[in-house]
């Protein structure tokens, strides 16, 4: 069925060959869709299964397996959604989390969202492996302040740790199966955070906004010195979004989230010696910036 396979076909080989990656997802696909549709592809190329495997077991046709793996078209239903996941043993709850996200990022109306879940039997009650529980209980704290960091935002910074977590637990297996769990689950929330985060122009994080929300400068009566103390401030944060990544990691969770040094290496599944070299190259970079701006007044 050519024009329809989910699976590359170099030198001319057929779609069915067992193993073979799933052609590449859509360009036009948004991040809440790949959420999803990533660890749902993952998890087919490793379970070996073909696409006729998966046609018998799901009761779709090829074509609109095809297109859901590839992100084709219009945005899938819940029903055809559901029976991939069950075919491919895939947790449901936290895969219909992620879908429903996904259907609003995609503009779909509330009602057809509901609709299509209803059409789905009452699913029964699932709860994450109880590693995977304390885990994301432990970090959800010092995740939900590194992500409101970047989004200014309490809402937004909960519904990405929320989406992390879901994802976490879609890849469970894989990441306990890996050498560091907190650091597989650091990346996965960074990557989460950062590709919603505001860029400056030059392609970085923008972190200026952090300015006009620190205590410091909220204490300061006279309004003229308030706006010199932003302004400086501004400058700062900026140059703390230019820290190569692992030293903007740790600044921001010490410094602007206030999370005990102490604490730092298990949340982002480095060591202390590792840590604490992070922190100095930071600190020694920024006193630089900072007393290079003070000089100038």
């Amino acid at each position: 069925m050519t024009g329809f396979s989910a699976y590359e076909q170099p030198d001319g080989e057929p779609p069915s060959r067992r193993g073979r990656k799933p052609a590449s997802i859509g360009e036009q696909v948004g991040p809440s869709h790949r959420a999803w549709l990533e660890p749902v592809r993952s998890r087919l190329f490793a379970s070996g299964l073909t696409l006729d495997d998966l046609v018998g077991r799901s009761g779709y046709s090829k074509a609109r397996i095809s297109e859901l793996l590839r992100g084709k078209g219009y945005y899938p239903g819940w029903e055809i959604t559901y029976s991939v996941v069950r075919a491919l043993d895939i947790p449901v709850w936290p895969l219909r989390r992620l879908w429903t996200a996904a259907a609003r990022e995609a503009a779909k109306d509330p009602a057809w969202i509901e609709s299509r879940i209803h059409a789905v039997q009452p699913l029964p009650p699932e709860r994450p492996p109880l590693a995977h529980q304390g885990f994301t209980e432990a970090m959800r704290h010092p995740y939900t302040a590194y992500a409101r960091a970047f989004l200014q935002s309490d809402r937004r910074a909960h519904w990405v740790v929320s989406e992390a977590c879901d994802i976490l637990w879609l890849g469970w297996d894989d990441a306990v199966a890996g050498p560091n769990v907190p650091r597989h689950a650091w990346r996965l929330l960074r990557s989460r955070v950062l590709l919603r985060a505001h860029l400056h122009p030059a392609g970085h994080p923008d972190l200026r906004p952090a300015a006009f929300q620190t205590v410091d400068q909220s204490r300061i009566d006279d309004l003229t010195a308030r706006f010199a103390r932003i302004g400086r401030l501004v400058d700062f944060f900026d140059a703390v979004a230019r820290l190569p990544q692992n030293q903007l990691d740790v600044t921001v969770l010490r410094y602007l989230c206030g999370i005990h040094p102490d604490a730092i290496p298990d949340v982002v599944g480095l060591s202390t010696a590792i840590t604490q070299s992070m922190d100095h190259h930071a600190r020694g970079a920024l006193e630089g910036t900072y007393h290079r701006h003070d000089n100038r007044e």
